[in-house]
């Protein structure tokens, strides 16, 4: 039974590398904070639970297109209140006119904090500083070449079926050219039925260099269980202003913990 078990994991792996492999070849790189959107929310991961994605974003911008293939994403609930976040990327960009760029990434290190505890009148509220380290080569578009840092409010109220959440905070930014900058985002999603919850968002950045332009833009997009485990993640958008003509994120969420409170 429990060769079996591996094998269908294995497989459902297998089927799921193949979906991102063929997004990333027909459809976009952008900060998605709350896989599968960019905003993200204050709900931290519970104590001494562990989630892990795999998953590949694309955006076609007016420049030319970027993302990963893939990137690698594991939250670990360290104690309660407080997880642990780490972010490894493979990285491709293709300029307009230019080479393909593929290798490693960005990488992005954090912690979120829950400091306020949802009730029925009052939202939980949380901060989730991000730390994004240089490790992708610059030169070749895979990366920022400097050290940026996030530094968020973000809100969360849930009725029923319907959670909303939302916020924003301020990137710090160095480098020659660039500029610190605003990001704003809010969504409301709805559980369909058992397996399926459905999101939309509008978010907002304004400018990150002296020479570039504020964003704004939306995703739709939802999350579909597998099981209580296993979960696909999806989402899709672009800029209502801004040079985005379109973005996807596609990913596998594994989410697991002690195994006496899973068999509850």
């Amino acid at each position: 039974m429990q060769q079996r078990n591996v094998w269908h994991t294995c497989r459902l792996l297998a089927r799921i590398a193949a979906s991102l492999l063929f997004l990333a070849a027909v459809a976009p790189q952008a900060a998605w904070a709350g896989p599968p959107f960019i905003t993200d929310d204050p709900e931290p991961v519970e104590y001494h639970h562990t989630e892990f994605y795999v998953a590949s974003q694309y955006a076609n911008n007016k420049d030319g297109k970027e993302g990963t293939l893939p990137h690698f994403e594991a939250n670990y609930g360290i104690v309660p209140d407080v997880q642990l976040h780490l972010l490894v990327t493979l990285a491709y960009a293709h300029p307009n006119g230019g080479p393909t760029a593929y290798g490693l990434g960005d990488t992005e290190v954090g912690v979120k904090y829950r400091f306020v505890p949802e009730s029925e009148t009052i939202p939980q509220v949380g901060t989730f500083p991000i730390i994004h380290l240089p490790t992708g080569d610059d030169d070749r578009g895979l990366g920022g070449g400097h050290v940026t840092a996030f530094l968020p409010v973000w809100v969360q109220k849930s009725w029923g079926p319907w959670t909303t959440y939302g916020g924003g905070g301020y990137w710090i930014n160095p480098g020659e050219g660039n500029k610190d900058y605003w990001q704003l985002g809010w969504l409301a999603q709805r559980k369909m039925t058992e397996s399926l919850t459905i999101g939309a968002e509008i978010f907002y950045f304004s400018k990150d260099t002296e020479e570039g332009r504020d964003r704004t833009g939306y995703n739709i997009g939802g999350i579909f269980d597998l099981n209580m485990e296993h979960h696909i993640l999806f989402s899709a958008g672009r800029d209502i202003a801004g040079d985005n003509r379109f973005s996807a994120y596609l990913g596998y969420q594994w989410t697991f913990g002690p195994h006496e409170e899973l068999s509850k």
